[in-house]
């Protein structure tokens, strides 16, 4: 089968070179959807060569489960089914001597956090995209901070915008849940963020050191 621009990831034609094994049809396959079962490993494993793992274990099974695979949903996400599967089973394995964190399934739904911050400023200039870098990371941190099943969730629903309703099949879990969760992750989110630039307001412009014995030194200069 050639590959085309037009040849779109459902495609049964392009499913069935890869259940065929075809290298072309595999790598297109691969490229589009490697950035999300990615996020959604890391999501659940916080650690990068722990989810790539999981993503290629994930990739093996699901080229292997093609034959049995139906056309009811979309190819992404019965993907992201596979791989959050794959990385939970690979979670249990690394947690059987650490902390198991709580679903907290019980937890009553919030109402909406409001409006999706502003959108970020274009990259324009050196300053500005070490500011962005160093938000970014905050941010990453942050979500990796968040209890799993909150973290997961989050990283589908925010970062790869995925439906209620996709999120829901990909994980298997009910759609309230969906939103339970991603109302409460945004909003733990929102306020771990807010609390370190708290701390950061508190020692904007600082003024010990150079800058106060300079002054110092200048107005005693000044007084003779």
């Amino acid at each position: 089968m050639a590959l085309t621009a037009r040849v779109q990831p459902d495609d049964p034609a392009l499913l069935a070179a890869v259940g065929r094994r075809e290298e072309a049809a595999v790598r297109a396959l691969m490229r589009r959807y490697n950035q999300r079962l990615f996020r959604t490993a890391r999501a659940i494993l916080r650690n990068d060569a722990e989810a790539e793992e999981a993503v290629q274990d994930a990739w093996l099974k699901a080229i292997d489960a093609l034959p049995s695979f139906r056309q009811d949903s979309r190819v992404s996400t019965w993907l992201t089914r596979i791989v959050a599967n794959e990385a939970l089973t690979r979670l249990r394995r690394l947690k059987r001597t650490a902390e198991i964190v709580p679903l907290m399934d019980d937890l009553p739904p919030r109402e909406s956090e409001g409006a999706a911050l502003e959108e970020a400023p274009a990259r324009d200039d050196p300053h500005r995209e070490a500011v962005r870098g160093e938000m970014r990371k905050l941010v990453e941190t942050k979500i990796d901070a968040l209890p799993e099943s909150f973290r997961t969730v989050f990283m589908l629903r925010a970062v790869e915008d995925m439906t209620v309703e996709e999120t829901a099949e990909a994980l298997g879990i009910p759609e309230a849940t969906v939103r339970t969760r991603f109302f409460r992750a945004r909003g733990l989110l929102r306020e771990s963020i807010a609390r370190e630039i708290d701390f950061a307001v508190d020692d904007a412009f600082g003024f010990a050191g150079a800058r106060c014995e300079r002054i110092t030194a200048a107005v005693l200069a000044r007084l003779r």
